[in-house]
């Protein structure tokens, strides 16, 4: 019976669930009073290693990791991510762990707040700043954003090892071909309501970006307003988003096998962060986002004002596939039919920060 476990990472605790058949059963929370931003589930090795991003706020950010599924932890005994001396930054917290392609199977990938992007080649024990985009000459002048200044997207691509993609609140869509050697504004055609010049080359507030399975060219971007997709690996970007009820939101996610498969949670507006018409709803494209369907079945019917983040929606790699989502008012919803229906999993958690899930058995 194939075994799936769902990662949720909360402001006070990560909490861990596996599901057997179509019962769901939660440990007991792992780092309590620690926010947990990140979750990297790399399932690249003979036993998955859970990566953990948590932030105590009296020993400062970790990165933890599992080798059991959570029965043990490990932290190094010097910080795994840290910033040279000569940067003059500190770390704040890790907002992204992703684990590489299978063709890199030790490498896995930071995001961090101040935006920055390490990398590892030990599978998360230890990391190194990537100091060509620490020192590219636009870094400087990224704002913060209203959630604070984050690498909060890596995406690596199956067929090159040498191709990451990142996003950064306020900086925008960044592209590497070379391994990391240098980086180049991808952000052609997104636009920033909020800047005099409303489609520069880069200040864009991108707040998620994931991938087609099967194109890998084609990408998908939840924008501060605006739902966009790309065709040519963030060359430009296309709006996508005219039949949603808001295209202002934070998430976005992919099927991990059909392609033009792709499910966004739409918000009312960035002056009234609840959901789209006060109404629970997960909006999926199945046609790379030509339209969208509105998935309520399950959900609650009454005004809801629980607010999905950008990596609080995740599908596992099931077969249908799962899809899940979290909200800050500490709710849990999995749906085992890629959308069609739902039910409430986990309620009265801490505000939920992140989701992760994969097949572990």
């Amino acid at each position: 019976m194939t075994e799936v476990m769902l990662a949720v990472g909360t402001k006070k605790g990560l909490f861990l669930a596996r599901r057997r058949g179509g019962d769901w059963g939660f440990d007991e929370p792992r780092f309590p009073a620690q926010s947990v931003y990140s979750i990297g589930l790399d399932t690249r090795r003979a036993a998955p290693r859970i990566l953990v991003g948590a932030d105590s706020s009296h020993w400062g950010p970790s990165v933890f990791h599992s080798d059991d599924l959570g029965a043990t932890w490990h932290e190094p005994s010097r910080p795994a991510v840290q910033f040279p001396k000569d940067t003059g930054a500190s770390l704040e917290r890790v907002w992204q762990l992703h684990p590489a392609e299978a063709g890199a199977p030790d490498v896995v990938y930071a995001g961090t707040e101040p935006g920055a992007l390490f990398r590892s080649a030990d599978g998360g024990e230890t990391f190194e700043l990537v100091r060509s985009l620490w020192d590219h000459p636009t870094r400087r002048e990224w704002g913060a954003g209203f959630g604070g200044q984050g690498v909060h997207t890596v995406i690596t691509d199956a067929r090159d090892s040498d191709a990451v993609t990142i996003a950064v609140s306020t900086g925008g869509v960044y592209r590497s071909l070379d391994g990391g050697a240098s980086w180049g504004p991808s952000n052609a055609g997104v636009q920033a309501v909020f800047l005099p010049d409303q489609y520069p080359e880069f200040g864009q507030c991108v707040h998620k970006i994931a991938q087609d399975p099967v194109d890998r060219d084609r990408l998908y971007l939840q924008n501060h307003w605006g739902v966009y997709r790309s065709d040519d690996a963030g060359g430009a970007w296309t709006p996508v988003g005219a039949s949603l009820p808001s295209d202002f939101g934070f998430a976005v996610a992919a099927h991990p096998r059909r392609a033009d498969v792709a499910y966004v949670f739409p918000i009312e507006a960035d002056s009234d962060r609840v959901p789209a018409g006060r109404h629970c709803r997960v909006f999926r494209t199945e046609d790379a986002g030509a339209s969208w369907t509105g998935l309520d079945a399950g959900l609650p019917d009454a005004p809801h004002f629980g607010v999905v983040l950008r990596d609080a929606m995740c599908l596992d790699d099931a077969d249908p596939a799962g899809v899940y989502f979290g909200n800050r008012n500490g709710e849990v919803y999995a749906s085992a039919d890629e959308g069609d229906s739902w039910r409430l999993i986990a309620s009265h958690l801490p505000d939920v920060l992140c989701v992760r899930a994969a097949v572990v058995g």
